[in-house]
């Protein structure tokens, strides 16, 4: 039972590792002996991210990505194969969200952006790794998602129903690679102090109004969301998939 949670010998890609939520899990997969692959837009955040892991004792290499290109995508694939030899974990991480504001005033080219970027491309990673899993009749996959897909809003909209779509995606994936040994989930953080949400926490009075609703009574630390992205792709997770787990202080579960 004392390696339940060791990854050691395994090989995870994150993206959207340089910060925040993916920097987060990246670190503690490492920390539990995992290779990881670090992957965002920016190469020399890649690189700064990658280095303080192999600094730390963990062992990292950096790979940028825009998940948005499909071809990139192949790259990252390739190039953690050619490096490492296989993807026993996926994370995927990487979203966007660049409108903020009413569903009739939401450009084609935004909702498109939020659509391909937050659902097709996890739709293409997942089929460029699932194929090796099914070889070796083993693998994780991790699809970050939000509270926001579970509840109506007057400005996310274009963003919740992409996250809403990644959790029936994770359970989609799951019935259909369950019998090869595929466990794939998703992971719905509420509201965490990340640069991608600062616009909703940054003033004190909302963060405290946010805080005193949450049962916690506290918002979310990047490092919170850590553990569910070890035991997902750990052997304490051998026998979870097709679930949705919420990460949100309580909020979802107790309002």
């Amino acid at each position: 039972m004392k390696d339940l949670f060791d990854l050691t010998g395994k090989v995870s890609v994150i993206t959207g590792s340089t910060k925040g939520i993916g920097k987060a899990m990246a670190e503690g997969m490492a920390a539990f002996g995992s290779k990881v692959v670090i992957s965002s837009r920016k190469a020399d955040a890649c690189e700064a991210v990658a280095a303080a892991i192999n600094e730390s004792g963990g062992e990292a290499m950096a790979h940028p990505c825009h998940v948005g290109h499909k071809d990139q995508l192949e790259r990252l694939v390739a190039a953690t194969r050619e490096r490492w030899g296989k993807i026993d974990n996926l994370v995927v991480n990487a979203a966007v969200n660049p409108y903020y504001g009413s569903s009739l005033g939401i450009p084609d080219s935004a909702f498109d952006k939020v659509m391909e970027v937050n659902i097709k491309s996890v739709h293409w990673l997942c089929q460029m790794v699932i194929p090796e899993m099914q070889e070796r009749r083993d693998g994780s996959i991790v699809i970050v998602s939000s509270v926001g897909g579970f509840r109506g809003t007057a400005v996310l909209g274009a963003y919740s129903i992409s996250k809403a779509a990644d959790m029936q995606l994770a359970r989609n994936l799951a019935a259909e690679f369950g019998p090869d040994n595929i466990r794939v989930n998703a992971v719905c953080p509420g509201l965490v102090k990340t640069n991608f949400a600062r616009a909703l926490w940054e003033d004190p009075k909302r963060e405290q109004a946010v805080a005193a609703r949450t049962p916690l009574r506290r918002l979310g630390e990047p490092e919170d969301c850590a553990g569910i992205a070890v035991y997902l792709a750990s052997r304490a997770g051998s026998w979870t998939t097709g679930q949705t787990f919420t990460v949100d202080g309580g909020v979802v579960g107790c309002g």
